[in-house]
């Protein structure tokens, strides 16, 4: 990887962009990424193996030419549930009539359709509420057979072929990974992403399940889409190395008044745990055919980041939108507006968790109170995993993270981590060459200059994972 100096942001939270036919090209990649990119997600429902590896190609080269790390997500599909298809090619449900779902191939019609889930039949109860087409639809079983439910329709509209369907009442005993995922997790891993994306979780066994295949060659990034996910919250946020709040279909399964408290619960727990938190949906949806957000979307961005999100993502944005550019553009302007502002500080500061009992975690602690002490201007943490710089990202303080790795892999997973600017850099035997190094490396950054001091914390003896104990002050030559 080059050694030139790194593209350097100007605000603390990431963002993540979506890569789509809009946005594939070698030279659209680069723009996203001078615009503010930090994370590019590969969206494994769209695309084969050969887009993606192309895709992935072209961000390690701009990788290398910018000298910057950049984290890859690759975000498996899940389990999808749909209708079959109509004889017609679509139906009209009027509300309050009959309508049956059933295991029969048949192609539907007004009164039938298959729903190729035995599952769903299975675990379904009387009174259970079934949402067609994103919960543009709104069915209640009223009677049940082992081969088909027959439900009332209580709110109707147009029904097409294989429109998809949500169950928010019932826990189903379906795997969180299909024979699909499997194959695009082999692929994805193979080609060295940073994070794996693991849609529709429904309990902590969904994420270990992931794990046993994943191992530690990659982040596993928890979509929290399902109401039953945040049943079991704690025991998903223990095993995931970061979250999704994934709005979509959390917003389909959930009552809308109650997606933003969502939001702030699983922010606030992930924020606890030090797990790296996303904002994800339609942040900036009116982007996909206007060239500016309306002012409710530039709230929403702005809500995330009080919130103390580590990073708030775009979708159809930047895959599929007139402007990808833009949209990315505009979402650095609106984080790194607020981050100035007095009162986002004072918020930071008084939704700060309170650290665990650890010597790692009181060192992280005494590393921002410091660099609020003496105005430091960054605080440079060696890490071997990351773990280091996450408890100080954890912290949130008020200067810059430098997170030093020997590791490419954790230095890109780093990308997404709040205020971390992540630097490849040999791993040190001692503390005078690592101070050495990080004042070095902080004026060569831009991020100190001459006379100016930063935090430096280390772990003795060096070299050895979990021994973050070490604190030092240094002034930049």
């Amino acid at each position: 990887m080059s050694t030139h100096p790194r593209l350097r942001r100007h605000r603390r939270t990431k963002i993540i962009a979506t890569i789509g036919p809009a946005s594939s090209t070698p030279e659209i990649l680069a723009r996203l990424f001078h615009a503010g990119a930090d994370v590019f997600r590969l969206n494994f429902s769209h695309g084969t193996h050969e887009d993606h590896a192309a895709r992935i190609a072209f961000i390690r080269a701009l990788e290398e030419e910018t000298g910057r790390p950049i984290g890859i997500l690759a975000d498996v599909q899940g389990p999808k549930l749909r209708v079959g298809r109509f004889a017609a090619g679509r139906a009209h449900l009027q509300t309050g009539q009959s309508f049956r779902l059933d295991l029969n191939p048949t192609p539907g019609n007004a009164q039938r359709v298959e729903l190729p889930h035995p599952e769903i039949i299975a675990a379904a109860e009387i009174g259970a509420t079934l949402l067609l087409d994103d919960g543009k639809l709104r069915l209640r079983v009223v009677h049940k057979r082992p081969d088909h439910l027959v439900t009332e329709v209580v709110v109707g509209g147009p029904l097409s072929d294989r429109k998809g369907v949500n169950v928010p009442d019932v826990v189903l005993p379906i795997p969180a990974l299909t024979a699909k995922d499997r194959e695009d997790l082999a692929f994805a891993l193979a080609q060295g992403v940073d994070f794996i994306g693991l849609s529709f979780v429904q309990r902590a066994a969904d994420v270990a399940e992931a794990r046993e295949i994943v191992g530690e060659r990659a982040w596993i990034m928890t979509k929290l889409e399902k109401p039953q996910a945040l049943d079991n919250l704690d025991a998903i946020l223990a095993l995931s190395d970061a979250v999704m709040v994934a709005r979509g279909d959390l917003g389909v399964e959930l009552p809308p008044e109650e997606v933003p408290l969502a939001q702030k619960r699983i922010v606030r727990a992930a924020r606890v745990l030090g797990r790296p938190v996303v904002v994800a949906t339609q942040m900036l949806e009116s982007m996909i055919s206007a060239p500016a957000p309306t002012r409710a979307e530039a709230s929403d961005v702005a809500t995330a980041v009080f919130d103390g999100a580590d990073a708030v993502m775009l979708s159809a944005e930047t895959a599929a939108g007139q402007y990808p550019f833009e949209a990315v553009n505009i979402m650095d302007r609106i984080i790194a507006r607020v981050e100035r502002d007095p009162g986002w500080r004072a918020f930071i500061d008084t939704s700060r968790p309170a650290p665990e009992h650890s010597s790692a975690d009181a060192i992280a602690a005494a590393a921002r109170q410091v660099a609020h002490t003496i105005d430091a201007q960054a605080i440079a943490a060696f890490t071997s995993s990351g773990s280091t710089a996450l408890r100080i990202a954890r912290e949130r303080p008020d200067c810059p993270v430098m997170a030093f790795t020997p590791d490419p892999s954790t230095a890109r997973r780093l990308a997404l981590a709040w205020g971390v600017h992540a630097l490849i850099s040999p791993l040190t035997h001692s503390m005078s060459e690592t101070v050495t190094r990080a004042t070095r490396l902080a004026s060569q950054e831009g991020l100190a200059a001459s006379g100016e001091e930063i935090v430096v914390v280390a772990g003795v003896p060096f070299g050895q994972k979990g021994t973050t104990n070490a604190l030092r002050v240094a002034t930049v030559k």
